[in-house]
This record gives structure tokens, C-alpha cells and sequence, in this order.
């Protein structure tokens, strides 16, 4: 487990929004409170939210941004063929995060792992407070007309409650569908 990040990730009505808390600690100690750990890549056409080492999360959001200019912005190829170079590579599998990526249509769980795994129901919660903040989403999905992007700022704020890693201090953006 990642301990100091909380991402969800909530797609709803055509479109997709990632939050995340902006905690950063080491150890016990608060290093940061306002890190921002979502990214916009490829101009703008696809989000990525990093739970992990923050250097480790650098270099992978450069390697995936690679893969989707490589692949011609295909979100599942530059995905899978990231997951096989992450798990592959002797320097790359020593990388210690998760990702979760989305172009508006699709949501994706990266792991050093090789795990390359799409949510059944468009909800994926990763980090310390991820398990908090994907069950607030989920519920808020079911019984609320908020919006994806009002879901997942309320979902992290919820795990900010909870989770000693996680603080309130949340940026979120969203994308639409293609």
C-alpha cells in the first residue's frame, strides 16, 4: 500500500474525472499539503493520477506519454505495452506506484505488476485512501445526481476524513469522451 496519496477516478454521463488529495509525507512527518498528482498528458487528451514514489511517478508519466505518442494516442495499447516495459525492465520494475488513466471514454489501473485493469462499474480508488474514497464514489454514484467531477472531489474529501494520509486539500480535473 501506498501510504500519503488518495486518486479516484469516476466516469458518469461521457464524462471522466480524476481527484486526489495533495499530501505528501515520508514516514510520519507532512512533507507537503498541496502536491498535485494528476496530470494532464498528450495536450490535454488524457488524465493521469499517481499514487507512489513522487520521482517513480515522474518517470512514468514520461515513459506513458511515450507509449500514447508511439501508439497514435491509443489509450489501451500505450497502457498494455507500459504494464509489459514496467514489469519487463530491470530498472522500470523497481518503481514503486500505481497509475489510473483515462481519455474521457476509458479508466485504467496501471501497476509495476503488470496489472492493466479497467473498473467494471467507471470507479477506481487507489493510494492510502483510495479503498475510502472508491466506496464514497460508488455510493454518491448510486445515490446522488452530483456530477463525476463533484463525485470524486466529495470522494477524496470523505477519505480525507478517514485516512491519516489524506488531506483536503484536493485537485481534480475531468475530461469528456471523444
Amino acid at each position: 500500500m501506498f501510504e500519503g496519496t488518495t486518486i479516484v477516478a469516476v466516469r458518469k454521463d461521457g464524462v471522466c474525472a480524476l481527484a486526489g488529495d495533495g499530501q505528501v509525507t515520508m514516514g510520519s512527518t507532512v512533507l507537503k499539503k498541496t502536491a498535485k498528482k494528476i496530470r494532464r498528458l498528450r495536450d490535454g487528451a488524457v488524465l493521469a493520477g499517481f499514487a507512489g514514489s513522487t520521482a517513480d511517478a515522474f518517470t512514468l508519466f514520461e515513459k506513458f506519454e511515450a507509449k500514447l505518442s508511439e501508439f497514435n494516442g491509443n489509450l489501451r495499447r500505450a497502457a498494455v505495452e507500459l504494464a509489459k516495459d514496467w514489469r519487463a525492465d530491470r530498472v522500470l520494475r523497481r518503481l514503486e506506484a500505481l497509475m489510473v488513466i483515462s481519455d474521457g471514454k476509458d479508466i485504467i489501473l496501471l501497476s509495476g505488476t503488470g496489472d492493466v485493469v479497467e473498473p467494471d462499474d467507471g470507479v477506481v480508488g487507489i493510494g492510502s485512501g483510495g479503498s475510502f474514497a472508491l466506496a464514497a464514489a460508488r455510493a454518491l454514484l448510486l445515490h446522488t445526481d452530483l456530477s463525476a467531477l463533484d463525485i470524486a472531489r466529495e470522494s477524496v474529501r470523505i477519505a480525507s476524513e478517514i485516512c491519516v494520509f489524506t488531506n483536503d486539500s484536493i485537485v481534480s480535473e475531468e475530461i469528456a469522451s471523444p
